[in-house]
């Protein structure tokens, strides 16, 4: 399948930033489930200082502001050619080891309620896929897809104890649990596309986990499914922190605005 995406982030300001650094984790690769035909990156009031790879092997460019500038816009347009591989990455890559994605985070740590989760499979074992699959049923079902009720900020345990969220939330769930059951497992940013429209309000998110015999397989909370052609990796982490689209230093700004336009389609 051949998708296009066109993702523009905008930012105005009362007074623009004396100084302002942002990394930005918008650049997918070449991928098993995916080949980059193009994918090029239009600045407004913002400059490239340099492209590099992080420890996770995400492609991060490094964007300065134009100092003063009340209105910056960051624009990446791409066409990739996805596959179908059933959600499977395969093999592990990076220069970090697997046993790192078995480390909880701030936004992974479980609580009460993600060991409640996990004790609902006693049996786990790390070549047993299917064990994966009812983790996503039933973390869709303890978690009803609501926006405008968590935020960045939100972890694991309080999504699962509030029973709603959107896709970043049902991603940290899996995580925290999947680590608790054996699972090395990580986050995914990245673009979906989606079947009653163009236009989106937010990239999408999802969750690998590593399995003996099949390497890293992703589940999508929100929709119950393993990543298929409709799906555009760009960014993985030990959590949304890590595989954010847009993290950085900003000075001296007064009442930013944010907007975001995303279009995705075939």
């Amino acid at each position: 399948m051949r998708l296009t995406v066109d993702h523009t982030t905008t930012y105005t300001y009362e007074r623009g930033a004396s100084y302002a650094l942002l990394q930005v984790r918008k650049r997918p690769q070449n991928l098993p489930s995916q080949s980059i035909l193009s994918w090029d990156l239009v600045l407004d009031g913002a400059r490239k200082e340099v492209s590099y790879s992080d420890h996770h092997g995400n492609l991060v460019d490094l964007v300065s502001l134009e100092p003063g500038a009340e209105r910056v816009a960051i624009t990446y347009k791409g066409e990739v050619e996805t596959h179908d591989t059933a959600g499977v990455s395969g093999a592990h890559n990076q220069l970090i080891p697997l046993w790192l994605y078995e480390r909880a985070t701030k936004l992974t740590t479980p609580g009460k309620e993600i060991r409640a989760l996990a004790d609902r499979f006693p049996d786990a074992s790390p070549k047993d896929v299917n064990i994966l699959h009812e983790l996503m049923g039933a973390i869709g079902e303890a978690i009803m897809y609501e926006t405008d009720t968590t935020d960045a900020e939100t972890n694991a345990e309080e999504a699962l104890k509030l029973g709603r969220g959107v896709c970043q939330d049902h991603a940290h769930v899996f995580i925290a649990t999947a680590r608790l059951l054996g699972f090395p497992t990580r986050y995914v940013s990245g673009y979906l596309m989606m079947m009653d429209r163009v236009e989106q309000e937010a990239g999408h998110a999802w969750a690998e986990a590593w399995v003996d015999g099949l390497g890293w397989t992703g589940f999508d909370v929100s929709n119950r499914i393993c990543p298929d052609a409709r799906y555009i990796r760009v960014a993985t982490g030990l959590d949304y922190r890590d595989a954010a689209p847009v993290r950085g230093l900003l000075y001296g700004a007064e009442r930013e605005n944010l907007v975001v336009s995303i279009q995705v389609q075939q």
